[in-house]
């Protein structure tokens, strides 16, 4: 089996279609018609991967991609006939890691699935064995259990946003461009896509930084890239 898949999704033609054709790749699927009966079913079960409509009757998709960021950093993939950059945007930024409009392939989704289970799974492989804390200024990482503190007071991070800090920590005096931020953190070929690494730089400043608008934490170089800061 290639990994446990939450669908949720309610147009049943839809759903029966994506079951039927990644069922058939080797995954193991479980289909929720509503927000509700997804965040059920993702309390009493573990998942490699989401697969999430925004559009859902009971619960929409913002408010459960919401719930399950407070509680884990499983890979959330977008299904979604609003395709807009505002809408990719939005979605991104509460913390999903890949954003696919209606109509795919099953082809094409059944690649996105297996890139970000593979992703998740080789960050997961490549974490340190041994405990680390990384320390800047009031900011400090525990690099063993992936937590974020400043002044004491934890942080909340996605996964994503977690490995964008840790690459710039671990490596405190290169500099970064989006390209080499995409290729690290996604592990995949970068297309230009600036908008992703955008909007995940601008959440994680929201999130690290005194003063987003003017970060000291991770600095911008224009029409460079970006580097850790100095203090």
């Amino acid at each position: 089996m290639n990994g446990t898949i939450l669908l949720v999704e309610d147009d049943l033609s839809i759903g029966e279609m994506v079951v039927s054709y990644l069922s058939g790749e080797g995954f193991q699927l479980f289909h929720a018609h509503d927000g509700e009966e997804a965040l059920q079913m993702f309390s009493h079960q573990t998942f490699d991967l989401i697969l999430l409509d925004l559009m859902l009757p009971k619960l929409n998709g913002m408010d459960f991609l919401r719930i399950v960021r407070e509680k884990s950093h499983v890979p959330i993939l977008i299904l979604s006939a609003k395709g807009g950059e505002a809408d990719k945007a939005i979605g991104l930024g509460f913390g999903a890691d890949d954003y696919i409009a209606k109509p795919f392939s099953m082809i094409e989704l059944s690649a996105r699935v297996k890139a970000a289970i593979r992703r998740a799974t080789h960050y997961v492989d490549k974490l340190p064995q041994q405990s680390r804390v990384i320390n800047v200024h009031e900011l400090s990482m525990d690099m063993d259990n992936l937590t974020v503190s400043k002044n004491g007071v934890e942080v909340k991070l996605t996964a994503k946003e977690l490995q964008i800090l840790q690459l710039f920590l671990n490596n405190p005096k290169k500099v970064f461009t989006k390209q080499q931020i995409f290729s690290s953190v996604w592990n995949d070929d970068y297309y230009g896509d600036e908008n992703v690494i955008n909007v995940h730089m601008s959440r994680l400043r929201e999130k690290i930084e005194d003063e987003p608008s003017a970060p000291q934490y991770i600095k911008t170089l224009w029409g460079i890239g970006y580097r850790l800061g100095e203090f």
